[in-house]
């Protein structure tokens, strides 16, 4: 039954349109990571959350605190790096797709 779960998540993720975009922006933002002229400190944790964050999205629909974590840890180690946050925007927007957590009360 498990299985049958599992199996049914990841099938629902390969149609879901905002996998498809998320998985994009990470994608975009990897290749220009990885074409970045100069010495950035962060490089190696940034390029390892984006591609955990890759995984994420292709293992079936990922859990939105997650998400959002690994976008702080992107953008910690990439935010103040200007020509990559077009690609950072793209990720964050991605991100917000899959919903927001609700406002502590």
């Amino acid at each position: 039954m498990e299985q049958l779960q599992s199996d049914r998540r990841t099938i629902g993720v390969e149609g879901d349109p905002r996998v498809h975009e998320l998985r994009g922006a990470v994608a975009r933002l990897r290749r220009q990571l990885a074409v970045l002229p100069g010495e950035l400190l962060d490089r190696a944790a940034a390029d390892d959350e984006l591609a955990a964050l890759d995984a994420m999205v292709s293992h079936g629909l990922p859990e939105v605190p997650r998400l959002r974590r690994s976008l702080l840890l992107i953008a910690g180690a990439v935010g103040s790096v200007s020509a990559l946050s077009p690609a950072l925007t793209e990720v964050r927007e991605g991100i917000e797709r899959f919903g927001v957590l609700p406002r502590p009360r």
